[in-house]
């Protein structure tokens, strides 16, 4: 009992430390990927900026969220000779539309390996133009020698689209990933043992308890994304490495070679899986207590009375939509006593009910945070899922494109989502979702629960994440914690040629015990058939 007050000490003084903006500022050097990517990488850089850090950000003349001139860090704006397709509002709006015109419509086969290889062809395209900011900036010798005169501690990127792993090869400078999502998928299968017998990949919307029919789908995803990543994506990237670099020198250990990975992963949201000491997890680091409404809002939420309200938000990928698909959710939400804000771009959709408010832009993280919010109608976007979990507030999941479909399975499994195919909804189905999330307590027993597991840490995920960019700065690298495996053969990574050696050692062995076993039946033989003689 008498080291009680000594310990809380400590515990208080580290605390305190971990609070405090960073006495000693370095300099980093950031690569982000665009869209809402970029949300989650800014946040990192306000608070990297708040505790005397330098904060230097890599972004093309084409971006599209990620702004010149900002109060917390400065540019380094790169031209480009053509925009990057990511950073196109209207890109992924005309794809989302294709892909539902095409499941809707019960398309051919070959209608829709036409629609995939157009995708494949324009990820290949992606990546093709981002490879180029690496190229504009290393013929620009002047700007490469202000980089290694500027002395930057570290590179912190979004591996996304991974240019930024070259740039900090070539300047000899540590690198920690804001990362989930890499060129192959999912961060964790460049990184970290990951057995697709209980791993659901990426791509693969299954759980991690899978039947004999799933797993084939898991694996069958896997050695899909493999061969996507080898012929479509990296190919611009090692092409680079050995101009640039050297034959010796793969873009894929490079990006294996990160000193640290900060995932935007929960396991409270996540399925358990293998991991690495050099994997830091601050999945909902975005997440923080709500704040007052703004009046006008804050009016339309009260007058909803005992009913409370639903949200509603598909970011802007709502453009996509169909407007008999919209017309189908504002017809259901006309027929519930609940107050809706809905967060819709484009046109007004028709049977629009008189409870509900469409909005350009709405508070988001405020209005979950809202205790008269009931369900949240999303998209299942890693932003908003957290966010819900954070606030406690079941999801009608609509998922639209990419991890969307995982997140929301996620959270169903758990029991605090209800999952539509938007291809397939009607009013009738959405009305049924939306009355089963309101009237069944299970999914809020599930998400309260789910919220509590998340919020039960000994450090929040923003403040793990800055000790471990700091860290590195500190300690030039983080090289302990990080495996070798990745320089590996293949073979000897999976142990094949050590397992070759004993089949045949055992084979070898064998082979000698037969053979001794026939010399001596056939010396028993001869001497019984002297004796006899």
């Amino acid at each position: 009992m008498k080291n009680i007050p000594r310990v809380t000490s400590e515990v208080f003084i580290i605390s305190v430390l971990l609070a405090l903006p960073g006495s000693h500022g370095g300099k980093i050097l950031v690569f982000p990927v665009d869209g809402s990517h970029w949300v989650n990488m800014n946040l990192l850089l306000e608070g990297l900026h708040a505790r005397n850090h330098s904060i230097t950000v890599v972004r093309s003349n084409t971006s599209w969220y990620v702004k010149e001139k900002s109060p917390h860090y400065t540019s380094i704006t790169i031209p480009m000779p053509e925009a990057i397709k990511i950073e196109d509002q209207n890109f992924f709006v005309s794809f989302l539309s294709r892909m539902l015109e095409i499941q809707r419509e019960g398309a051919s086969v070959l209608t829709f390996v036409s629609f995939y290889w157009e995708m494949l062809t324009a990820l290949s395209e992606i990546h093709r133009q981002a490879s180029q900011l690496v190229v504009e900036m290393f013929k620009n010798q002047q700007l490469m020698q202000s980089l290694r005169d500027s002395q930057f501690d570290l590179v912190l990127m979004d591996p996304g689209l991974p240019g930024g792993v070259l740039v900090a090869h070539q300047l000899q400078l540590p690198t920690v990933f804001n990362v989930r999502w890499i060129t192959s998928g999912e961060g964790h299968f460049v990184v970290a043992p990951s057995p697709v017998s209980y791993v659901p990949t990426s791509g693969c919307a299954v759980p991690d308890k899978m039947t004999f029919y799933q797993r084939a789908k898991n694996m069958f995803h896997y050695i899909l994304n493999i061969c996507i990543d080898t012929f479509v994506v990296s190919p611009h990237y090692n092409r680079l490495c050995a101009q640039y670099f050297g034959p010796d020198i793969s873009f894929y250990h490079l990006l294996q070679s990160s000193d640290i990975w900060l995932m935007r992963v929960d396991f409270v949201f996540e399925f358990p899986r293998p991991t690495m000491p050099n994997i830091v997890y601050i999945g909902g680091f975005q997440c923080k207590p709500a704040k007052a409404l703004p009046s006008e809002l804050e009016e339309f939420v009260q007058s909803s009375g005992e009913h409370g309200v639903i949200i509603m938000s598909l970011g802007t990928l709502v453009k996509g939509l169909p407007t008999d698909i919209t017309s189908e959710i504002a017809a259901a939400f006309a027929q519930i006593p609940q107050k809706v804000i809905w967060r819709h771009l484009g046109e007004r959709p028709q049977n629009l009910g008189n409870n509900t408010l469409l909005v350009e832009w709405m508070p988001q993280n405020d209005l979950l945070g809202h205790p008269k919010v009931k369900a949240f109608v999303a998209h299942g976007g890693t932003n908003g899922v957290y966010e819900a979990i954070y606030h406690g507030v079941p999801v009608v999941g609509l998922p639209l494109l990419f991890d969307q479909f995982e997140n929301v399975l996620r959270l169903e499994v758990r029991g605090a989502a209800k999952v539509l195919d938007v291809t397939k909804l009607t009013r009738k189905s959405f009305l049924q979702a939306l009355q089963d999330i309101l009237h069944d307590s299970s999914y809020q027993r599930s998400m309260d629960h789910l919220s509590k597991l998340h919020r039960d840490k000994p450090l929040q995920p923003l403040d793990s994440a800055f000790f471990w960019i700091e860290f590195v700065m500190r300690h030039k690298g983080a090289a302990h914690l990080r495996t070798e495996s990745y320089k590996m053969p293949w073979y000897a990574y999976h142990s094949l040629d050590v397992i070759s050696f004993l089949i045949a050692a055992v084979l070898a062995l064998m082979g000698t015990v037969i053979v001794m076993f026939n010399l001596m039946c056939r010396r028993v033989c001869r001497m019984r058939k002297l004796k006899q003689q």
